[in-house]
């Protein structure tokens, strides 16, 4: 179904904030003043967007043999617009996307380096479009940490909201309704003791003869 069609009989329904449209890859070969258009409609529709970088990257312009275009539609443009934008990824390790792990912070790093952002506000945005973007598309009442709120908490190793993106930041610790579900403990650096040689194993492994 055409956008256009999809935007007016949201509209004509009363369903507003109630619709989304997944991939929409044309979307990345629109011009400024066209692209406004379309996420002024989008927004006054009350329809969602859900852009699929690995996908989208993987599959457009296969048959090209130059000058491959992305086919990634710009969500953060779309977003600035008012639209509820967000990035995900619907197949992992299929002939559709023969790649990847499941994590949404991977693409969100994956669509920054896409859409040639690197502003801390635009990393943060993309950290955005995979956390509260998502829960408004859903229609969460309950999302966030908030007094009253379930207690689902993801905690990461960084300093900051633009830090998880740009470093992509490992999730140390997850806690679902209250519970421990998972623990990665992040990586420890075992510094060697002053004057220390370096231990026979290791010396073996490098083909090096041991001291003693």
């Amino acid at each position: 179904m055409h956008l256009d069609e999809v935007c007016r009989q949201t509209v004509a329904h009363k369903w507003g904030g109630r619709v989304a449209i997944g991939h929409v890859t044309k979307l990345s070969a629109l011009d400024t003043a066209s692209l406004q258009r379309i996420g002024a409609k989008l927004g006054d529709a009350g329809v969602a967007v859900t852009v699929l970088p690995a996908t989208d990257l993987f599959l457009m312009g296969r048959g090209a043999e130059h000058s491959v275009p992305r086919g990634v539609a710009p969500a953060h443009r779309l977003r600035e617009q008012g639209v509820t934008c967000s990035l995900a990824t619907n197949n992992v390790l299929n002939p559709f996307t023969p790649f990847g792990d499941c994590s949404l912070i991977r693409i969100a790093n994956l669509y920054a380096n896409i859409a040639q952002i690197g502003q801390p506000e635009q990393l943060e945005a993309c950290l955005d479009m995979i956390t509260a973007m998502p829960a408004r598309l859903m229609n969460l009442a309950d999302y966030g940490i908030a007094v009253g709120n379930p207690a689902d908490i993801v905690v990461l190793d960084c300093m900051d909201r633009a830090s998880v993106v740009a470093e992509l930041a490992q999730p140390v610790l997850g806690i679902k309704r209250g519970r421990i579900s998972f623990s990665h403990p992040a990586a420890a650096i075992n510094w060697p003791a002053a004057a220390t040689p370096v231990n026979d194993d290791l010396q073996a492994l490098l083909g090096q003869p041991s001291d003693s």
